[in-house]
């Protein structure tokens, strides 16, 4: 089952401020879904992303 993750959480854990994980999900640099006024990151995903470089 696919971890889900809010904003904080994923600044916590790339070690950025909310603001920039945010401004980089809007910028499409990070994988991030947007639901409404906020963004939703699937922890599997950004594990991806992260071993992509």
């Amino acid at each position: 089952m696919a971890k889900i993750m809010k904003t904080k959480e994923v600044a916590d854990y790339l070690k950025l401020h909310t603001i920039t994980v945010c401004k980089l999900s809007k910028e499409g640099k990070i994988p991030a879904i947007r639901i409404g006024r906020v963004w939703r990151f699937d922890k599997d995903v950004i594990d991806e992303w992260i071993a992509r470089g």
